[in-house]
């Protein structure tokens, strides 16, 4: 290649392409496709075509030497320049990302017409991507399969900037921002595949179908929203003009993996001291796994496929026991994880694309559990041949997605997605017998009655299902590219839980000898039988049904390029939620929630070396289903008391019954009705959401080197969660003139738990006692809670040395603080999983103190990863990471003072919930931190020569150093009352895993 003038060169190249290349941050749209755009003489035609699936598109340059062409599939294009018919100059390899921008430029100086012809192969220039605005990381195939990284959607996200790994008790979660797990979204070719009960992780696939993946930190545009952390967007491999195949077998053997850490009681001054609390150093694992790929031509030029699955098998024995306590003795579990995925891509045209994919994720747990025998003299355990019981599990299910694409015109470009998903949530008891009633006896007895080893089961037909699309239209005006969209995605969940066998439990209990005629506590009335008091008790529940969120938008997007350099974008979202409860019936809506978004990009020296970059907007989440499963289901829990005279000696069942009292008893009026809809949750409910500011920029060290910084506030405006407070509703009542029974009713209406929006003002609905829903204005001040804080600062710097052929490395840190009074839909503290309905809000009590360091607060934070090509046949890589601790608590009993007797005594839970320890207050993160989590993983690769570099074998390594760092532990300082220190006060829940090896053979043909 020949230059004259060094100042053009990056001009002259197509720089984007190691920024696709390597993964670096680039600022984009959050879609599936991406651009080329650049500059070339007025009047000029633009010729891009994809080599792989002869795909081409023809755009002129506009008057002001300007060209763009916008929705591309990824690939890999050669870019050509004509005029009168006539190629002027091409560049070849151009790699598109997905939402990421390539600036293909072609200019009129002296340089230009001296390089008629630039073939970019393996060379490359660091560039910044200036035609976009949010913030993002790019995750290719090509570096997937060279780096050191776990095979999940997890592993590869928590690679970037900004992202901490969540609490251990949300698998698969992931902290983007400081964020709670559940606040993000997941997306596979453009259709939504977060988990629709939870919003905690997401469907996968098998990882080597994965072409690319972006991982966007913030600063998204208007064509997406619902979501308040992160962004996760897949885009699967896709067929060409060349039959490939390929495979893939690794093992991770136990035999080289280290010893778990047992889970030891802490030091607090208690006989346990020191002692073992869960033995983990004899659990194993064994992990194998298997994946065959295909992909081509169905017709040439016209319609390919992609088909790929794989198969992951895994054992894991481990003793959960304690020293003395053989309840849960051996358990065994065995996975298997089969996954495939399928695309066919149909060119019907130039101008016309259709593609459908098609995903299968199923995961089949079997667990199992043994008796065993603990010697205390020895320490040692004999474990039992029987099974003594375990669980078959069945979770996931199909997805299938259609994309239309259509370029009406040059400037008009129309696309259209439906996607569908059905995922099953099945648990099987092992050795459930039906038609067993389930039998329980608290009487102080020698030889107390047991039948059945399940009292509740899930419901046998679970599931979980979404539906949606999208469609997008995009009209390129020159210096304005406008962007219409609606989009809509429903999701239905049929969750809950029924009493085993045939729908009722018994339960022998006792009064007392001479306690005859006096009432069975809570027994609604019923009085106690003669002689010795005994009684049973038949028991019914059921909880649960079938629930729906229906969520639709509509946004306008303008991307102006007011000078070659300076890019603003503009754009509005309109957000509308709907949770339907399992009558089918709006619990909780929002309507018309207006968010806008702002961009703005300079190109500072003008030819893609500086950038510039700021954003701002606001973002919405809705309440996933579990929501409704907890807040607006109906249960039923009832309770019938009988006197008997024998018990069946096989089954345990009562005999010779005779009523105690008039009939089944619930302290739920409804006896199994939803609660009224209107009563579920405050009058005009708002929807937790969040508003975002950053800006930053990024530079280019020589032909080598990029770096850049950004710093990102968000502060979360609203949330939902519930509350449980009686104090509020019964004063309103007795300042508005109720007798004290009626406030007595409203009172124990809003103790039933009503989401709210906390720290403010609400109005809730609440039923008299009568049926009839009184309307309560509540200020902020009478509900006595705290405002709402969780505010998140971060500092993102980073250097990178993209790929040249031979190695490359990337080094991020990330200076943040994460501070408040709320996690946000989530209590990590706690490992609380119920998402919007944590134990937070639930009296101003337990808010006391609150405000601190939140548990994803990770003040520092430092990621390294890379590899180098040593030799064509020899390539070594690392990953590498370290975090400061998370923040730790100590949370005991409200404090035992002569001003809190009354709430002590009628409100307080009576736990470990509260901001205090030894009746002082104890702030949220005020205890200090854990230790810094470190870890380091090397891999290396070896594609012998006489294969033809068609097959490669494989070493990674996992935390080479064994660095066992806790993740997590018991926050609780008291047990049993103010002042009582909990024997279990900082013992350890998880740990990170043992150092482990995997082994790998891959081959291409």
């Amino acid at each position: 290649m020949k230059f004259v003038h060094s100042s053009v060169r990056r001009a002259a190249l197509c720089l984007a392409l190691g920024a696709a290349l390597s993964g670096n941050i680039a600022h984009a749209q959050s879609n599936i496709t991406g651009i080329i755009f650049g500059q070339a003489e007025p009047g000029t035609t633009i010729v891009i075509r994809n080599a792989g699936t002869g795909f081409s598109r023809s755009v002129q340059v506009d008057a002001n030497g300007r060209y763009r062409a916008t929705s591309l599939p990824d690939g890999v294009y050669t870019v050509t320049q004509q005029r009168d018919g006539a190629q002027v100059a091409v560049r070849e390899n151009v790699a598109v990302t997905i939402a990421s921008g390539t600036d293909v430029s072609f200019t009129e100086r002296s340089a230009m017409q001296e390089l008629d012809r630039v073939e970019v192969r393996g060379t490359y220039i660091p560039v910044t991507d200036v035609s976009q605005t949010d913030t993002r990381s790019v995750f290719t195939a090509d570096r997937l399969e060279k780096m050191t990284v776990g095979r999940s959607i997890e592993s590869v996200a928590l690679l970037a900037p900004g992202v901490v790994q969540a609490d251990s008790r949300y698998p698969g979660g992931a902290s983007f921002g400081g964020s709670s797990a559940s606040e993000n979204a997941f997306y596979i070719n453009g259709y939504s595949v977060t988990n629709p009960l939870t919003n905690i992780g997401s469907t996968t696939l098998p990882f080597d179908a994965i072409s690319q993946m972006q991982v966007i930190t913030g600063g998204y545009g208007a064509e997406f929203g619902r979501a308040t952390g992160g962004v996760v967007n897949i885009v699967t491999k896709r067929g060409g003009n060349e039959w490939e195949f390929g495979g893939l077998v690794s093992y991770t053997p136990s035999g080289l993996r280290a010893t778990y850490k047992n889970i030891i009681y802490p030091d607090n001054g208690t006989p346990s001291d020191g002692l073992v609390h869960t033995k983990r150093d004899e659990v194993t694992v064994n992990s194998f796994s298997y994946g065959v790929s295909a992909s081509g031509p169905l017709i040439k030029d016209r319609l390919f496929l992609y088909a790929g699955g794989e198969i992951v098998q895994q054992e894991q024995v481990g003793v959960l026991a304690r020293p003395g306590n053989v309840a849960n003795g051996l358990q065994t579990t065995d996975f298997d994880m089969p996954r495939w995925t399928a695309k066919l891509d149909w060119q019907i045209s130039d101008d016309h694309l259709l593609e459908v994919t098609a995903v299968s994720d199923v995961e089949k747990r079997s667990v199992s559990y043994y008796g065993l025998t603990y010697d205390p003299g020895e320490d040692t355990y004999q474990y039992g041949s029987e099974k003594t019981g375990g669980y078959l599990y069945e979770e996931g299910g199909e997805l299938y997605i259609g994309k239309y694409t259509g370029y009406l015109t040059d400037s008009l470009t129309l696309t259209a997605l439906y996607g569908t998903q059905k995922l099953d949530d099945i648990a099987d008891p092992v050795g459930y017998d039906p038609s067993q009633v389930y039998v329980s006896d608290t009487r102080s007895i020698a030889n107390p009655i047991q039948r059945g080893a399940y009292q509740q089961l899930a419901f046998s037909d679970a599931y979980n299902e979404t539906e949606g699309g999208r469609l997008d239209l995009e009209w390129d005006l020159g210096s304005h590219l406008l962007r219409f969209g609606y989009d809509r995605h429903d999701s239905e969940s049929r969750q809950g839980q029924v009493t085993s066998g045939p729908g009722y439990s018994w339960r022998y209990e006792s009064c007392g000898t001479g306690s005859g005629g006096t009432a069975i506590p809570g027994g609604g009335g019923a009085l106690c039988p003669g002689g010795n008091g005994d009684y049973v008790s038949q028991y019914k529940f059921a909880n649960g049904g079938t629930f729906s969120v229906k969520q639709w938008g509509y946004y306008i997007e303008d991307r102006w390029q007011i000078t070659d350099n300076f890019l603003l974008s503009l754009g509005i979202r309109n957000e509308n939620f709907e949770n339907y409860n399992a009558d089918n019936v709006v619990y909780v809506a929002q309507k018309d929630q207006w968010a806008p978004r702002l961009g703005l990009s300079w190109d500072v020296r003008g030819d893609s070396s500086l950038k510039l970059f700021a954003n701002a907007g606001r973002y919405h989440l809705a309440m996933p289903n579990n929501v409704a499963l907890r807040g607006a289901a109906g249960s039923l829990y009832t309770n019938e008391y009988f006197a008997f005279t024998g018990i069946d000696p096989v089954t345990g069942v009562p005999q010779g019954l005779t009523p105690l009292g008039d009939g089944p008893y619930s302290t739920n009026r409804e006896y199994g009705q939803a609660p009224d809809p209107n009563s579920v949750a405050a009058k005009g409910l708002k929807s937790h959401f969040q508003d975002e500011v950053a800006i930053g920029f990024e530079n280019t060290i020589g032909d080598k080197f990029t770096y850049g910084a950004r710093y990102v506030y968000r502060r979360l405006q609203s949330a939902i969660d519930d509350m449980c407070d009686y104090r509020p509703a019964y004063n309103w009542a007795i300042a508005n003139g109720y007798s004290e029974e009626g406030a007595d009713n409203l009172g124990n209406a809003l103790a039933n738990c009503r989401l709210f929006n906390p720290g403010e003002a609400n109005t809730f609905q609440l039923d008299d006692g009568t049926g009839t829903l009184v309307e309560v204005a509540l200020s902020k001040e009478q509900l006595g809670f705290p405002e709402l804080k969780r505010n998140y600062q971060g500092l993102d710097l980073f250097l990178e040395r993209p790929f040249d052929g031979t190695w490359m490395a990337r080094v991020d840190y990330t200076l943040s603080k994460n501070y408040g009074n709320a996690e946000g839909q989530l209590k990590s503290d706690i490992g609380q999983t119920d998402v919007s309905q944590t134990q937070d809000w639930d009296h101003p009590e337990l808010m006391e103190n609150a405000n601190g360091y939140l548990p994803n607060d990770r003040r520092h934070y430092i990621k390294a990863s890379g590899f180098y090509q040593i030799t064509p046949e020899w390539r070594v890589s690392a990953t590498a990471s370290l975090a400061s601790g998370r923040p730790k608590n100590c949370m005991g009993y409200y404090p035992d003072t002569p001003e809190n007797e009354e709430f002590n005594a009628l409100y307080a839970y009576g736990g470990p919930y509260y901001f205090y320890c030894n009746n002082q207050p104890t702030p949220r993160g005020s205890a200090g931190r854990l230790p810094w989590n470190k870890n380091l993983d090397v891999g290396v690769a070896y594609r012998p020569e006489f294969a033809g570099s068609r097959l490669e074998f494989g070493v990674d390594i996992f935390n080479v150093f064994n660095s066992q760092t806790e993740q997590n532990r018991i926050e609780y300082g008291e047990n049993g009352g103010p002042g009582v220190p909990y024997n279990q006060a900082g013992r350890v829940v998880s740990y990170t895993l043992p150092r482990y090896a995997r082994f790998s053979i891959r081959w291409d043909l």
